[in-house]
């Protein structure tokens, strides 16, 4: 930290995240809530001895020389880091750490208001309720607004981290039945009270009434759901993104809903995020939200703690909680 003689360390924040920020000693540079055009971003992160970095902030070798040789590390505001260049990072010396834990029970509900909102068509029904229709034509009858039963039904996670393990848990209340795609065994999913079995992406997608993913974005998960892979489903399947946007082909999902292949999706990441696919926007059998995943109270000011936490670590040279790399 700082000394009478020399300059306090600089801690840039590229957004503004929920308070308290405690960084004794350091210099907190706040960002704003919305994304700095990207050359002010790398004037904004000049001289910083640690940034705070948001999913969609690019950090590859150009944002570290904006940062300068000063920069002892880059503190993701969340979980994935799939936006931050590892490999240069080690190269410089440059840790990063992350956000793990604090994002899973927010995302897990989020997973979950998308799921009733597909099944029960809860878009419609709102949209519905709110438009002057709905006076003019008086009670519904029993036959409009029909939407998907829930209780008893086949739920695969693909991805059995934290956030899939927390989603798969609160199937428990719906009774279904869990199985789950992972590249190694979870005894946690196979033991009671989940009782899931772990079965290739293929075979679940052909069983499964719900999918949701929560695998990381790899070269190995980019565009994992494809086309072909989309027509596995059940015509009465719902599949929800609650992960990362590219690992689902939009164009190919864009053409599963509209020719009603599938019952619906939920999707609260995008492939060009924060661009969404104009044939999405216009579908009745697609729920959208603007990638709020963790955009809770407690989860947001938990990764807020986290984050200075890693901070205040990496500039009293100790090892930070959350070291990625």
């Amino acid at each position: 930290m700082g000394t009478p003689n020399t300059p306090a360390p600089v801690v840039a924040f590229c957004r503004s995240v929920p308070p308290p920020v405690e960084i004794p000693g350091a210099q907190v540079r706040m960002g704003r809530a919305r994304a700095l055009p990207r050359g002010e971003l790398l004037e904004f992160v000049a001289g910083s001895s640690a940034v705070v970095t948001w999913v969609s902030e690019r950090v590859d070798a150009a944002f570290l020389d904006a940062a300068g040789a000063g920069l002892k590390a880059v503190c993701q505001f969340a979980v994935g880091v799939d936006n931050i260049d590892l490999d240069e990072c080690r190269r410089r010396g440059v840790m990063v750490t992350n956000t793990p834990g604090a994002v899973t029970e927010g995302t897990a509900d989020l997973a979950w208001c998308l799921i009733l909102a597909v099944a029960r068509r809860l878009n419609l029904a709102d949209r519905f309720a709110r438009s002057g229709e709905y006076p003019k034509v008086g009670p519904l009858g029993p036959d409009e607004f029909l939407g998907q039963d829930l209780a008893g039904r086949n739920l695969l996670i693909v991805g059995a981290g934290r956030i899939g393990y927390a989603v798969a848990l609160r199937s428990l209340g719906w009774g279904m039945r869990v199985s789950y795609v992972a590249r190694s065994r979870h005894l946690e999913f196979e033991m009671a009270p989940l009782a899931a079995h772990r079965v290739e992406l293929d075979e679940g997608l052909r069983q499964a009434d719900v999918v949701s993913i929560h695998t990381p974005l790899t070269d190995a998960t980019r565009r994992l759901f494809n086309a072909p892979r989309l027509a596995l489903l059940k015509p009465s399947a719902i599949l929800v993104n609650t992960a990362r946007g590219p690992i689902v082909d939009e164009a190919a999902l864009v053409e599963t809903l509209t020719a009603g292949r599938i019952w619906g999706a939920g999707l609260d990441v995008f492939e060009r995020e924060p661009e969404v696919h104009p044939g999405l926007i216009g579908l009745d059998n697609c729920v959208l939200t603007p990638h709020v995943g963790s955009a809770s109270t407690w989860s947001r000011s938990m990764m807020t703690r986290m984050v200075c936490e890693n901070a205040r670590a990496v500039l009293a040279g100790a090892q930070p909680p959350n070291r990625v790399c």
